[in-house]
């Protein structure tokens, strides 16, 4: 019994740690996308693609996965890049969020610039489909979930402490 209790604490930590990773990278790549806003060449040819973090759950082996196959209601989600291997006996498996990154497939938009070295025939120039907007709204979001882990691991801290304290 101890030790479930003491598997729970680093357990949250676990989760909340991979959630501070995905969010890092999450906020990596918004970064990257501001800085190449206007980059219209690239070493693989044509504009900078716009990339964005896909997060997904590491295992869906929990309690309320289980349930709700007993229930026998299908619930999909996405799933990318799986890790580890799946337990069969234990029902707290989950291990928290892993990110992907992945390359927005949308077409460039085109700007009319026959001035610009990399115009085409026409005066257009493949400029990445990068909105500001979009991207700041995905930072703010970011950060607000990367600070609600940082809240975790400190709630969790404190109440170990408190525990040891008794």
């Amino acid at each position: 019994m101890y030790s479930d209790k003491i598997e729970g604490l680093f357990g949250s930590l676990k989760i909340s740690a991979s959630g501070l990773a995905a969010q890092r990278r999450r906020l990596n790549n918004i970064a990257e996308n501001l800085a190449n806003i206007n980059t219209t060449r690239t070493s693989e040819g044509g504009p900078y693609q716009r990339k964005i973090t896909i997060i997904t759950e590491i295992n869906r082996k929990t309690r309320f996965w289980k349930s709700l196959a007993k229930a026998r209601l299908e619930v999909t989600t996405p799933r990318i890049g799986h890790r580890g291997v799946e337990s069969q006996g234990d029902e707290r498996n989950f291990s928290g969020v892993q990110a992907t990154d992945v390359r927005d497939g949308s077409p460039p938009i085109l700007k009319y610039d026959p001035t610009h070295p990399d115009a085409d025939q026409f005066g257009y120039v493949k400029m990445p489909n990068i909105n500001i907007v979009k991207e700041m709204t995905n930072m703010i979001t970011a950060q607000r979930a990367y600070e609600a882990n940082v809240t975790v691991i400190k709630a969790t801290k404190d109440m170990a402490r408190k525990a040891l304290e008794i």
